[in-house]
């Protein structure tokens, strides 16, 4: 599939701290059999904040979304069944001292831009919590 494809996953997993390590894991290997491996330990560590976030601070099952537009944004998400917003992410050189709650703070230091939205579809409710990395083709990337 060439890289200015659109695709999208999604991966429902239960509320168990477990989940995350397999999230991890699965989106390593979408990003590698997409030809991203410069976006795999990024994207890897915002979605496990993403995810971990969701499963510690709901009861219900959760999902990661992982989406590339085609044009050089990758966009990583949770979903949660609990419509409540998440707290807003302390500054991030507050938060380094914390033992927790960086996670929010962490994203919107990494990511290229970052947000939530209330979902409520076929009588669910929750929330998506995302953020996106744009891309620089490879060859762009190079210094001389």
């Amino acid at each position: 599939m060439p890289e200015n494809d659109p695709w999208e996953y999604s991966l429902y997993i239960p509320n168990d701290p477990r989940a995350v390590t397999v999230c991890r894991r699965t989106l390593r290997l979408i990003l590698t059999m997409h030809g991203l491996i410069r976006l795999v330990d990024l994207a890897e560590l915002l979605a496990t904040e993403l995810v971990s976030n969701a499963v510690r601070h709901t009861e219900g099952p959760a999902a990661l979304r992982v989406r590339w537009s085609g044009t050089g944004v990758l966009r990583l998400g949770a979903w949660d069944a609990d419509p409540s917003p998440p707290e807003p992410p302390q500054p991030f050189d507050r938060a380094v001292e914390r033992e927790d709650g960086r996670g929010l703070a962490m994203v919107r230091a990494c990511a290229d831009v970052w947000g939530w939205q209330p979902l409520a579809r076929e009588g669910n409710r929750g929330k998506y919590v995302w953020c996106e990395l744009g891309t620089a083709p490879a060859s762009a990337t190079r210094t001389a």
